[in-house]
């Protein structure tokens, strides 16, 4: 019976053990669901309304298009250290001084060119029309005492032909003669020849090295670009851009010397091989005056002796 008793002692004591704990447990939450509860209708209301402005700024904030964070700008070179005038004339007094002495070499020299292009032009057209001239006036004459008054060169060959046979007329060979008239108009021709080929060597000089000349103005520019590159320590386009440009306007000069220069001397050259032409053909007509005139003086002198009889 004790033991019994004691049993059912115990298992009230642990039953009324846990309904006090359970008790207790529920007493917490019931007081936590009504602070939760005031909060809910007392305290929520304030924070919504003082919270309410924030969020609102926000979501408007949010709606906006943020401007994008600024890239790093590249280092650039100051504008004063590159020149503002990118014409012909600004590359040209920006530009180096060895540069500047090619510029100005090859602006003479194309003023050379056109200046031996105008003297030129007019010399060989005077020089052709009268060759001409004289070519008609020798054409139609028989003989050499036929010809009156004629347009250089044809004068410079009759007074050449007159001269060898007042220094031959004892001489009976008229083969040799002939030969030494037509030694003094071979000379002659190749005077004339030379007289007007004058000048058109420095064409022909201008043309083959001008091109080489403005090269050189170009090789130094963009060395000097180059330098410049390397003490401003970028790979900046625009450090280099000027003497690159400064560069290729040496180039563009040799290029506008040389052109124009090999056109005339090719031009020149072509009048100038028309020009000896007449005169050969004028030297020719000359000798066969000489050897008509020497061939009709056995005549002369045969007819002589009978008149006399």
């Amino acid at each position: 019976m004790r033991q019994e008793d004691r049993r059912n002692r115990v298992i009230k004591f642990g039953d009324m053990a846990i309904t006090t704990k359970l008790r207790t447990a529920l007493t917490r939450l019931d007081r936590v669901a009504r602070a939760a509860h005031a909060f809910l209708w007392l305290g929520a209301p304030a924070i919504l309304g003082a919270l309410a402005p924030a969020a609102l700024t926000s979501a408007a904030l949010a709606q906006v298009p943020q401007p994008e964070p600024a890239a790093v700008p590249a280092p650039v070179v100051g504008a004063a250290a590159l020149p503002r005038d990118l014409s012909p004339w600004g590359m040209f007094v920006s530009a180096d001084k060895v540069v500047k002495a090619v510029i100005i070499g090859l602006a003479i020299a194309s003023l050379v060119t056109w200046t031996i292009w105008l003297a030129k032009a007019m010399e060989i057209f005077v020089a052709k029309r009268r060759a001409r001239a004289a070519l008609r006036t020798l054409a139609a004459a028989t003989s050499r005492a036929d010809i009156r008054s004629i347009a250089r060169p044809g004068a410079e060959f009759i007074a050449a032909a007159a001269a060898e046979l007042r220094l031959s007329a004892d001489v009976t060979d008229t083969d040799g003669l002939k030969e030494r008239v037509a030694s003094r108009l071979e000379r002659i021709e190749a005077a004339f020849g030379r007289r007007i080929s004058r000048a058109t060597g420095v064409l022909a000089t201008i043309g083959a090295t001008a091109p080489f000349v403005g090269l050189f103005g170009t090789v130094w520019g963009i060395m000097n670009s180059f330098i410049g590159i390397s003490k401003s320590h970028t790979t900046n386009l625009a450090v280099v851009a000027p003497g690159i440009a400064e560069a290729l306007l040496a180039t563009a000069f040799g290029l506008a010397a040389a052109i124009p220069a090999v056109v005339i001397y090719n031009v020149f050259a072509r009048s100038i091989a028309g020009y000896r032409a007449q005169l050969g053909d004028a030297s020719a007509e000359v000798l066969r005056l000489v050897s008509r005139d020497l061939d009709r003086r056995p005549l002369s002198r045969k007819a002589m002796p009978t008149a006399a009889e």
